[in-house]
């Protein structure tokens, strides 16, 4: 009978023993899944943060594209009056020469005449 009763203490101590280790074990998976959830929490955070600042970057660049169209269109406007000017200017200069030398050639004339 002892040794059934020495083989049932050693069963007992063996199966205490695989207890504790499996314990052990889950302990150890508990923290592994503690710092996993602290960093998906940092992890969400920070995509929550990059998040709002992707959406004030992309605001922030249709405004400007907007301003920068804006440019555009006022200096094509104002690149094309400019050019109307410039030709309003040779036309004028042109129209000047031509009389210019007409009323050089009257006075040449009267002056011949006289």
């Amino acid at each position: 009978m002892a040794a059934h009763g020495a083989a049932l203490q050693n069963h007992n101590n063996e199966l205490v023993k695989c207890l504790e280790d499996l314990r052990d074990k889950r302990d150890e998976i508990n923290r592994q899944i503690q710092r996993e959830e602290e960093e998906k929490a940092k992890i969400q955070n920070d995509l929550t943060v990059l998040t709002k600042r992707l959406a004030q970057i992309n605001d922030s660049i249709a405004r400007k594209v907007t301003s920068r169209n804006d440019y555009d269109k006022t200096i094509m406007e104002t690149e094309a009056a400019y050019l109307k000017i410039l030709e309003s200017s040779q036309t004028l200069l042109t129209v000047l020469k031509r009389e210019s030398v007409n009323i050089t050639k009257k006075t040449q004339g009267r002056q011949q005449s006289g």
